[in-house]
């Protein structure tokens, strides 16, 4: 069990690894190490995941899922496999603890004194300087 808050677990039978060669250079080693690694997550049937966490989830993480539902990080910030899993498992738990996290509600509030004053003051220097731009026009004719 991968364990993400106090109440988020997530199976370990849920997260398949796929290890691939890492792109960039790297010399002779390069073409025979599959360091690089590929975590997948079915956030659409894990029963790891509540309700609103796997909504949320699928909304932060929207550029990731691919249409079956199927969570996708590659890591290959390292040149060591055990080092790119480590950092694909806490880039997952670090997605899902954000997405368990409580969204705060918006409340209007009413603006300052000052604001207001400050927002007149420059609505009045505008109008006084298109003022200034006009053309005058003689009364005499």
């Amino acid at each position: 069990m991968v364990r993400i808050t106090d109440a988020i677990e997530l199976d370990e039978s849920e997260i398949h690894f796929k290890f691939i060669r890492s792109p960039g250079p790297g010399g002779q080693h390069v073409n025979k190490a599959a360091t690089a690694v590929q975590l997948r997550f079915d956030v659409q049937h894990s029963a790891s995941l509540p309700e609103n966490v796997r909504l949320r989830l699928r909304q932060i993480a929207k550029n990731r899922i691919n249409a079956r539902g199927i969570l996708i990080i590659n890591a290959n910030r390292f040149r060591s496999q055990d080092q790119n899993r480590k950092d694909a498992l806490s880039r997952l738990a670090e997605l899902v603890a954000k997405s368990a996290q409580r969204i705060k509600t918006r409340h209007r509030t009413k603006p300052s004194i000052g604001s207001i004053k400050k927002r007149i003051e420059a609505k009045q220097m505008r109008s006084k300087l298109k003022r200034t731009r006009q053309s005058i026009t003689l009364n005499n004719e």
